[in-house]
This record gives structure tokens, sequence and C-alpha cells, in this order.
């Protein structure tokens, strides 16, 4: 296939302009547009001879669309009017305006685009903002899939279910049968000896189920509650994924630790009182870890796992014993675990960022965790650029 130009909006950091890398797809971006000040410094660290522009998106007229001549448009518009612990504004939310401003320009462009690429949290898919776009692709003509993909089908330890629509213009058709449902998981290419679809992935490992299609929001309430306040199905369903071979371990995505470098992201002494009973703890060998958010590091509960650095201490030995402890005594079992955060260079690992990714020095640690959380699954976004243009 030709050489294909493409445009990368709400370019963050950019996780797309890697996986556009990584699919091996011949393709060039032309221009990255995003307004975060702290994202587009890193971007730029990283991809300096990339076009940005340091803009909303609402800022560029129809003309500058049609001057980048682009034939792939790659985008992950703000989560934050979808996701299920937000408002759920929707559209009423002011930060889907440029989205609306996108669906509005699309068919005045002076040449559609062959491609699209869109990615955004669960949620999205029962949106008003889908709705919209899906009505657009359809008044242009487009093919499409919708697809929700979580990174452990490619065997990485770490879920992070997303919504994915898939996008070609007429008369481009895809190498797997389209259907007007959302799939699970990757689709299965028609084209035979096709690596881009199908669900076996380059490691040989099969694509396993997402472990968010697993949630207990229709299981029983009274199923007993275990040590750290964890029903008997929750600790049955992560069982389940450290069983799965399927999927990597932890220890595979980990720093090495020198000395004391570890030491800045252990919890602090309040943190180990007040959250210890709330947070999602793994292992080095565990083969799951929870969703990281641009919280990280900052909050704890439900922003992402914590580490267990000292496997030499049965965590729910130590956990069974808290309840008739007084809090120095408390304190001194739960240190023993030496329980600390991932490090953003772990946390980009896991999000198949490659190790060119680095971060200007001015950049703080709270800023990468904000940066990385608002980031996508790389890996997974490969794959579907390359399903996208076969």
């Amino acid at each position: 296939m030709e050489h294909i130009r493409v445009l990368e909006l709400y370019s963050g950091i950019g996780g797309m302009h890697y996986a556009l890398t990584e699919s091996g797809v011949s393709a060039e971006v032309v221009a990255a547009v995003d307004v975060n000040t702290t994202a587009n410094e890193i971007y730029k660290h990283n991809f300096p001879n990339t076009p940005l522009y340091p803009k909303t998106i609402e800022g560029m007229t129809l003309n500058d669309f049609n001057k980048l001549a682009f034939d792939m448009v790659l985008m992950s518009p703000p989560c934050q009017p979808f996701t299920r612990i937000g408002l759920q504004g929707d559209l009423s939310d002011p930060r889907s305006k440029s989205f609306l401003y996108i669906l509005d320009l699309l068919p005045r462009l002076s040449k559609l685009p062959r491609f699209i690429l869109l990615e955004n949290v669960k949620g999205f898919e029962t949106s008003s903002a889908r709705e919209s776009l899906v009505k657009t692709l359809k008044e242009c003509g487009y093919n499409y899939q919708e697809l929700l993909v979580s990174p452990t089908c490619l065997g990485i330890p770490n879920s992070r279910l997303r919504y994915f629509m898939m996008a070609k213009a007429p008369p481009g058709s895809f190498c797997f049968n389209t259907t007007s449902e959302i799939q699970q998981g990757f689709p299965h290419s028609t084209k035979e000896g096709d690596i881009g679809g199908g669900s076996h992935v380059p490691d040989g490992s099969t694509c396993s189920p997402c472990p968010e299609d697993e949630q207990q929001e229709n299981e029983e309430e009274d199923a007993g509650v275990l040590y750290k306040l964890e029903r008997t199905q929750d600790a049955e369903r992560k069982r389940r994924q450290n069983r799965d071979e399927s999927v990597r371990r932890i220890r595979d995505y980990l720093e090495a630790s020198e000395g004391g470098d570890m030491e800045q992201y252990l919890l602090t002494q309040k943190t180990l009182l007040r959250y210890a009973l709330l947070m999602d703890i793994v292992s080095p060998t565990c083969r799951r870890s929870v969703c990281f958010t641009k919280g990280y590091g900052h909050y704890v509960e439900g922003t992402g796992s914590v580490l267990q650095s000292c496997t030499e201490t049965d965590m729910e030995a130590v956990f069974s014993s808290l309840e008739t402890l007084s809090d120095e005594e408390k304190l001194q079992q739960l240190s023993s675990l030496k329980l600390r955060y991932f490090t953003p260079v772990e946390i980009a690992n896991l999000m198949g960022f490659p190790k060119q990714l680095t971060f200007p020095k001015n950049i703080s640690i709270k800023q990468q965790y904000r940066v990385l959380g608002n980031s996508l699954n790389v890996h997974v976004v490969a794959r579907l650029i390359k399903l996208l243009v076969s």
C-alpha cells in the first residue's frame, strides 16, 4: 500500500503515533493536535520532527484540515463525558464540543479520509456522542466496526477495557466480517495467513477473555467477605486470572530495582493505615492488574494496582491479623509487605510504550502518572491499525 498521511487528533503523549510505528504500516503523521501543554511538551520531546499544533481542534478551519490532505484520522476524544465514575454529561459536557466539531467537518472535507480509528472508554458505546458518530459515518458511506478490547487479549497483565471504532471510506471493505453488534476482542481475519486478524497473538498465546467481562456487577452481594474487604467471588476471579497462562506475569514489566531507587515509590504510613483494605495488591508473579488512571500515585482507591515488593511475607496472613492490632502494630505488619506504586516506566511498559519513550527532566512523576493514565495501550491500537488497513 502507498504511503499513508495520518492526522493525529487529541495526540496526548503520542500513544497513537507509537502504535502507528509498531503496526508496520507505511505512514507518516503529517500533524498532531492537542491543547494539553504538558502532553505537548512530552510529544515534542519524543517526536521533534512531527508538526504539532498546540491548539483546540475548533481553532482549526475546514481549510486548515483540507490543506493537510490526510488519508487517516487517529483520535482519542476526551473520555470524561462518558466515564462511569464521572458525571456522564455526554454531549452536554463542554469537553465534547471539539468532537462534535469534527463530526460537522467530516462530510465537508474536500476528500474523505480513507481510514478512521477512534478510542474511548467503555461507556462511550451507550452515549449520544456514539449515536452522532454512527449517524455521520453512515451519511458519509463508511463501512465501520465497533469493538471492546482489553490488553489482556494480547496476554498483557493489565485490564484496560476500551471502546474502538474502525471505519473505512467507500468502497473500502474490511479483511474480516463486520457486524452491527459491538464485538468483544479482536475480529477474526477472513484472509488466510493474515497475522493482523484473528485471536492469535505474536507470542503464540491465544486471546483470553477480558477480565472486565467477568465483573461482578450482577452477582450476589451476600457471598461473604474475606480478608481485605474482599468478597469470595472477587478472590476467585483474581485466582482465575492468575492461573491464565496465556497472560504474562507482572514481573516481565518491572524495572530492575537498584538500591534505594524504589524507596520513593513506597506507600506512606498514612496511606497504609487509611487505605490498606481498599487497595488492589498484586505481586510480581501475578498475571493481572487493574486499570491505571491519571490519579495514580495521588489518589489510592480505584486508580490502579500497587505492588507487593516483599514476596516472602504472606499477604493474607498480614491482613487477617489486623483487626485486633493497634495502629502501630498494624503499620509494622503492613510495612513488612513493602507495598509500592508502580513506577511511570513500569506503567508505560504495561501500556505497550517502547523504551524510546522518555520524559523531559522537568516533568514530575505526578505529571507522568497523569499523562500515562490519559493514554492508551499501544499494542492494542497497533493491532487495530494493522487490521484497519489490511
